[in-house]
């Protein structure tokens, strides 16, 4: 009895983490850097084990006839966690949405499936993502000044990049004819050329006039 007990809190001890890590993937997955990638198959990694140890509790169970209360609680437990997993991948709570509500969406899919997306929140706050072997995250606010988005306080990436100066919205480039826009930002005024990044969203406007 004893040890069925033990390997019951172990199994169960090792949900309620995998629960967690699940949860509060928000907050530290982009502080991995490029570590983020090896995380990934990592947590893919625990879900299979618990998985199979899930199986193996309910052969374990079937023998008993599932008389055996204490392993059918963990039996629930376990496949409760992992059914939320798999419906909510990303944890319970949206933690992205509690930062504020996203009056601009822009991004852009480059090559080996790296992409950059960057939010621009009512509460002037700017997030920037960038996935590419590994995860990029910075944050910091914005102004609005006519017809030009200035970035302020957005501290440099893990590399020491300094992030973009202000940004314009302009007719896409890669959709001419189809009435859509990309926001186009420039590091300085200097900065010819600019990154262009294809908009979504965009209520900047109706954001602007409430």
């Amino acid at each position: 009895m004893y040890n069925s007990t033990v390997k019951y809190k172990g199994l169960l001890i090792a949900t309620f983490i995998f629960f967690l890590l699940v949860n509060t993937v928000y907050f530290w997955e982009a502080k991995l850097g490029g570590y983020a990638f090896f995380s990934f198959f990592g947590m893919i990694l625990f879900f299979i084990v618990l998985a199979v140890l899930l199986a193996r509790q309910i052969l374990f169970a079937a023998k008993e006839k599932f008389n055996d209360r204490k392993r059918l609680f963990t039996i629930a437990i376990v496949s409760f966690v992992l059914l939320l997993a798999i419906i909510f991948p990303a944890g319970l709570i949206n933690f992205d949405q509690l930062e504020g509500y996203d009056v601009l969406v822009a991004g852009r899919e480059g090559s080996a499936n790296c992409t950059t997306t960057l939010k621009l929140k009512e509460n002037n706050t700017v997030i920037e993502k960038r996935i590419c072997f590994g995860i990029t995250e910075v944050h910091g606010n914005y102004q609005i000044k006519n017809d030009t988005i200035y970035f302020e306080a957005v501290k440099a990436d893990r590399d020491g990049n300094e992030f973009y100066s202000f940004a314009v919205i302009e007719p896409s480039l890669f959709f001419p004819n189809q009435n859509r826009f990309d926001i186009v930002r420039y590091k300085s005024i200097n900065d010819t050329t600019g990154d262009i990044l294809l908009i979504a969203k965009n209520e900047l406007q109706m954001h602007q006039n409430k």
